[in-house]
């Protein structure tokens, strides 16, 4: 019962809520929500499409698929927020020139 009177605080405690450790769905959602932000903050520069099309597109596929075997609620919620980052990326990266623009032709 020594487990019982220490309390966890912290991401990995959030996210390894049911108290077993799942190392590669956290590294899903964790690597989801880097993606994720770095899509969304360079897609506010229309210089860096390709960054962003292409940072979003991989977030969104790394979401998808930490989705699909996600055991805890917490892993979850983290990877719809890395999702939507990751999307609102890729989109405006293909609005601004898109995952080729100028490179092909």
């Amino acid at each position: 019962m020594a487990q019982a009177a220490r309390s966890q605080h912290g991401l990995r405690s959030f996210l390894d809520s049911d108290g077993k450790s799942h190392p590669l769905e956290n590294t899903l959602a964790v690597t989801t929500l880097v993606i994720g932000v770095i899509a969304f903050v360079t897609a506010h520069f229309t210089s860096l499409h390709l960054l962003s099309s292409w940072a979003g597109l991989i977030g969104m596929v790394t979401g998808a698929w930490g989705q699909l075997i996600s055991a805890t609620t917490g892993e979850r919620f983290v990877l719809i927020i890395g999702l939507g980052a990751s999307a609102v990326g890729f989109y405006l990266g293909m609005a601004h020139g898109g995952l080729f623009g100028g490179l092909l032709g």
